[in-house]
């Protein structure tokens, strides 16, 4: 049997309620988060931010500090992946119902693995490999403009739309660029929903570690301009800051190389998932039996350092949400979550520059799937 697998509250609130309550509070009407009424919401998505890392800088980000009390930590999604994750925020569906369940994941129908973030394809079609509507479509259909800021490098890419349709995409380059654009929307009185997205913190963890300076630099210059922005809104609107996952760092002496060991991947035709997080699928036709024993093969090596569960146990656990029959297949036959801080690689890749990041996320952990949800504007805390 695998380690027993963390079990948050139930109850509490989820990365997946936070949209469709923004939307409600423009509406008046009660929601998920008890969020009052508001002329308008801004929510800002910070990607690679957990609860974690904000307490333990929080002389770094005196704004985000001061804001985040204990209650409002809320829980991502499994794998806790911007993929998998964000298109969950824009949906309010689990990654077993909207369909994006990791960072590679199996198109069976192509024998292929595809990347959720920029493998985009005729192959995968982001308006039915993302099977669900997106709440900007609800909105839009309900007569709620809502806006997407961004890079504009993704505004036409297959993630955007995939996850961000209906929404009206604004470029804008900087983080103060973005909150100029949100400006802008709020000066037009509408009752909107302006989403805002922050990917700048994740880059820095990813190239140079969350502990590093260069990520403390742009931490501190992302607080200072949320603390401005929300000292300039008007009054009436609410603010949310929240974001997909939390971050560790792994050094290189933490890499697990899952090549030392071929004969785990006797049977395996892909190597799938994300280093924290990785999705092992079969070839096809091998037996139940066969896909049983390789993950037992795999908890007795790392069971004592990674949860490791077949995708039948993944999914009862819950992990994935509802899990739908089209979904199933995109799933790992295995799936190896790494509990101690470790990283997964393959050197057989054709492409190793992975193994340079330091920042990491996809598992499990409090530090990965614990997030901030910080209310300000007419939302904030008394």
């Amino acid at each position: 049997m695998p380690a027993m697998l963390p079990v948050p509250d139930s109850a509490a609130p989820r990365l997946a309620g936070v949209l469709g309550s923004s939307m409600s509070a423009v509406r008046g009407i009660p929601n998920e988060l008890g969020l009052p009424s508001a002329t308008a919401v801004v929510v800002v998505l910070i990607d690679g931010l957990g609860a974690a890392n904000i307490r333990a800088r929080a002389g770094h980000a005196r704004f985000l500090a001061s804001r985040m009390a204990k209650r409002d930590v809320i829980r991502t999604v499994f794998p806790s992946t911007t993929a998998a994750a964000i298109a969950t925020f824009t949906t309010g569906r689990s990654p077993g119902e909207h369909g994006l369940v990791g960072y590679r994941v199996l198109d069976a129908a192509n024998d292929r693995l595809v990347n959720q973030l920029n493998g985009w394809d005729a192959g995968m079609r982001p308006e039915t490999w993302q099977r669900v509507p997106t709440l900007f479509e609800t909105m839009r259909d309900a007569g709620i403009p809502s806006y997407a800021i961004g890079a504009a490098r993704y505004s036409d890419s297959g993630f955007t739309h995939a996850v961000l349709r209906g929404a009206e995409y604004r470029p804008a380059a900087s983080v103060a660029d973005r909150f100029a654009e949100a400006d802008r929307i709020l000066a037009t009185g509408e009752r909107a929903v302006i989403y805002l997205y922050a990917p700048e913190l994740d880059q820095a963890a990813h190239a140079h570690g969350w502990e590093s300076d260069t990520w403390l630099g742009r931490l501190e210059s992302l607080d200072g301009e949320l603390a401005a922005f929300e000292r300039r809104m008007p009054r009436g609107v609410g603010l949310l800051v929240t974001a997909d996952h939390g971050v560790i760092d792994v050094p290189a002496h933490r890499h697990v190389f899952l090549d030392d060991r071929p004969e785990l991947l006797e049977r395996v035709r892909h190597v799938g998932g994300e280093p924290r997080c990785i999705a092992l699928y079969a070839e096809p036709g091998l037996e139940a039996s066969a896909r049983i024993a390789l993950a037992e093969r795999w908890r007795e090596v790392e069971g004592h350092r990674s949860w490791v569960l077949s995708r039948d146990e993944a999914i009862r656990s819950g992990l994935y949400g509802e899990v739908a029959g089209d979904v199933r297949d995109r799933i790992g036959d295995v799936i190896i979550a790494a509990r101690a801080g470790i990283a997964y690689y393959d050197r057989r890749e054709p492409g190793r520059q992975a193994e340079a990041m330091i920042g990491q996320h996809g598992s499990l952990s409090d530090e990965e799937t614990r997030v901030p949800l910080i209310r300000g504007g007419v939302f904030g805390r008394d």
